[in-house]
């Protein structure tokens, strides 16, 4: 019998329900996320219900006895596996449900947690491939820095490599962010909605914004850093998308035969840094941004290679 789908009944199915699920996406701050949460809890509630969420059969659940809860939270983690999805996407599905529960307990509408339930190991893999400083060097080298194009597409590769940005992070960078007198950026990080952080700008990365600026010759302050150039779209931000279409395509016309784009870049100039600072992974936090050192560990294990180094060393004993 389904504990979702009442039998009789029931006095609740009077009452005017809370919409919880409404109320936890306005939360999140990320629209990634407010659109993964509401995908992964309508997967559950039609997998178990055959039901969208509603804020009634919401209120169905949340009252459901905790051992019931339990049960019928392992039982769609076990169908999930069954179907073959990946131990990530069962761990968001279920963390979906997870942040649903915690929100009501807050408020008082649910009595029990899902701290029972546990996700899937996963072992975390992060591809930190990039390409060398000179290479990179051979790309800007490239950009015909004549044109207004050329100044534009110049400013924004230096700014991706020089500072290891995020391409949302320069997407969403005004003019009134920049200083040029002195040499600093505002940007909006990664996870911290409207917060403000500035970050410090090598003398050629200011140098080659203000060269764009003064070929744009627009110095609004609330406009747009980066803007389009085509006709079709002129004057508009550079959306992310268009910032990872830039970054291949002038890869592409310098040679670069690996499928380039800003993170890529990102992972090419915290690999450098490392380099050039034998693995301080301490100071390069402080270029990356990362909330944990464990993140910058992988790059530096990465860039090492040690099990090929080692891999070769017992090939040659025998």
């Amino acid at each position: 019998m389904n504990p979702l789908v009442p039998t009789s009944p029931n006095p609740l199915s009077q009452m005017i329900h809370q919409d919880l699920v409404a109320e936890l996406l306005q939360e999140k701050r990320s629209s990634n996320t407010r659109h993964a949460y509401a995908k992964d809890l309508r997967d559950f509630f039609r997998t178990v219900a055959n039901s969208e969420p509603t804020p009634e059969m919401v209120g169905y659940f949340l009252r459901l006895e905790r051992f019931e809860a339990i049960a019928l939270v392992s039982q769609y983690k076990a169908k999930l596996i069954e179907r073959g999805l990946k131990e990530a996407t069962v761990n968001r599905r279920l963390s979906a449900l997870k942040a649903l529960v915690n929100y009501a307990r807050k408020l008082g509408k649910c009595h029990y947690t899902l701290e029972d339930v546990k996700g899937e190991k996963v072992r975390k893999y992060l591809d930190t491939t990039g390409i060398s400083r000179s290479t990179y060097r051979g790309v800007l080298g490239k950009i015909d820095r004549t044109t207004i194009k050329g100044k534009r597409d110049y400013a924004l590769l230096r700014l991706l490599w020089d500072n290891a940005l995020r391409r949302g992070e320069v997407a969403k960078a005004n003019i009134g962010d920049f200083d040029a007198q002195s040499k600093i950026l505002k940007i909006r990080g990664k996870g911290r909605g409207t917060e403000i952080e500035v970050i410090n700008l090598a003398i050629s990365t200011v140098e080659a914004i203000c060269e764009w600026l003064r070929a744009r010759g627009d110095m609004n302050l609330n406009a747009p850093l980066f803007i389009a150039l085509d006709n079709a779209n002129k004057g508009h931000r550079l959306t992310g998308s268009a910032i990872h279409w830039i970054v291949d395509q002038t890869c592409k016309t310098a040679g670069i035969t690996k499928q380039m784009s800003p993170h890529r870049i990102r992972h090419s100039s915290i690999t450098a840094a490392l380099d050039a600072t034998d693995g301080n992974v301490r100071k390069v936090q402080k270029l990356s941004r990362h909330a944990t050192i464990d993140t910058l560990l992988i790059y530096d294990d990465n860039r090492h290679n040690d099990q090929l180094e080692l891999s070769e060393l017992l090939a040659q004993m025998v």
